[in-house]
């Protein structure tokens, strides 16, 4: 059988894999943590998990696993209003509303579904969505799915002036809101990550919620990259600016600190998450959350309601990691998350160089990956570490030392 799509897609991925621009999927023979197996390398270094609480292998976390497939079994094979709801999926969702700060949570399979199902039940065509600029590609698909009238806002500017980022000059946030245009529409929504997984920047969430509050518009903030580690307790974001409360809606996964399998959910407002139960059709059409992961992260959710000890690692792990990478000359975005992206935008075939310098890492043990268009913008290829808990400073030390090493292979400092 032939058809000329297949013909002109095999050519496209020729002049991606020409280019060096493939994204290539290296095969991990081990669990999860901060030393795995890569293929027949043994002992890599892990700086490429969003593993920030370093549970992802945690034994406790494992056992909880094991103990509920021996007490609710493997699968609920069903949709939650038919017969997929079990008690645990209850206790979950009151679980993390007490841990948000919120009336009620609606699980999901995953965050991006909860993102998916999150506009289209509350915003027509009479009404706004109002993004920022590096909204996860989850949040996008949302929109896309919604007959909302789409506006975008610089990045992480709120003012009412007009910014220029990567080429593009677009208005601040409040610039949008106060438009006529906007304040016309029935109902408007602002929906922006709260950490942005890209750059490690956190979302100005005390003077977006004032805005809000301002001009009547309904908050939705996308946590994945926060739940478990950002605030004082590891909240999120809205307790890191102290707006716990005066957030509508927060989406966020189970797959990231919180264990790093699957599962996410939405929490917010009760008349919100009343509507998302009879309208999200990625709630009302998809699988329940599987039971294994639901008891994997209720042990989760007590551990880290019992102590702070591992969010406060991974901060210092990260403020030490950022603060020798910058001292050994590279060129960091500026952050304060357990994120760490190193530029390489300011040389020639940016997006080359950071294949192959994560190429390279891994020849001296480390893995991390080089991220490039169109998953960043062009010309901001980067590499992108990621903080645990768990890494020792001697699997840091090693990590910087690889990192200096190539660095110095590929011209990047002397």
């Amino acid at each position: 059988m032939s058809r000329k799509i297949y013909k002109d897609i095999t050519e496209l991925i020729e002049k991606r894999r020409t280019q060096g621009l493939i994204k290539e999927e290296r095969i991990i023979t081990s669990p999860q943590g901060t030393e795995i197996e890569v293929g027949s390398r043994k002992n890599v270094l892990n700086f490429c998990a969003n593993n920030y609480l370093g549970l992802s292998n945690h034994p406790d976390v494992r056992q909880a696993a094991k103990d509920t497939i021996d007490s609710r079994g493997y699968g609920l094979s069903s949709v939650r209003f038919i017969c997929g709801t079990q008690d645990i999926h209850k206790e979950l969702e009151t679980k993390v509303s007490e841990f948000l700060g919120t009336d009620d949570t609606i699980l999901y399979a995953a965050c991006y579904d909860a993102n998916a199902g999150i506009f289209e039940p509350f915003l027509d065509s009479d009404s706004a969505i109002i993004a920022d600029q590096l909204n996860h590609a989850s949040i996008i698909s949302g929109v896309r799915l919604c007959k909302a009238k789409r506006y975008i806002y610089s990045h992480n500017q709120v003012g009412t002036g007009t910014y220029n980022f990567d080429g593009k000059d677009l208005p601040g946030l409040e610039a949008v809101l106060a438009s006529d245009e906007v304040q016309n529409c029935k109902y408007r929504m602002v929906t922006t990550d709260g950490v942005f997984s890209m750059n490690g920047d956190i979302a100005p969430l005390g003077r977006i919620v004032e805005l809000c509050d301002k001009y009547d518009a309904i908050l939705m903030v996308d946590d994945s990259h926060a739940t478990g580690y950002i605030g004082a307790t590891g909240r999120g974001t809205h307790e890191h600016f102290e707006v716990m409360g005066r957030v509508d809606l927060i989406t966020t996964t189970f797959g990231k600190a919180l264990g790093g399998a699957s599962g996410g959910c939405t929490s917010g407002r009760q008349e919100l998450i009343d509507w998302l139960r009879q309208m999200s059709r990625p709630y009302l059409f998809s699988n329940t959350v599987a039971p294994t992961v639901v008891g994997a992260t209720l042990k989760v959710l007590d551990m880290l309601t019992e102590s702070t000890s591992l969010r406060d690692r991974v901060h210092e792990n990260a403020k030490y990691f950022r603060s020798r990478i910058k001292e050994a000359g590279f060129t960091t975005l500026n952050g304060n998350t357990a994120i760490v992206a190193i530029m390489f935008g300011e040389y020639e075939n940016d997006a080359v160089l950071a294949q192959k310098f994560a190429n390279d890492l891994l020849e001296h043990g480390v893995y991390a990956i080089g991220f490039f268009f169109p998953v960043v913008a062009l010309g901001q290829s980067r590499i992108r570490v990621q903080l645990s808990a768990a890494h020792t400073r001697d699997q840091l030390d090693r990590a910087i030392a690889a990192f200096i090493a190539v660095g110095r292979m590929n011209g990047i400092i002397s």
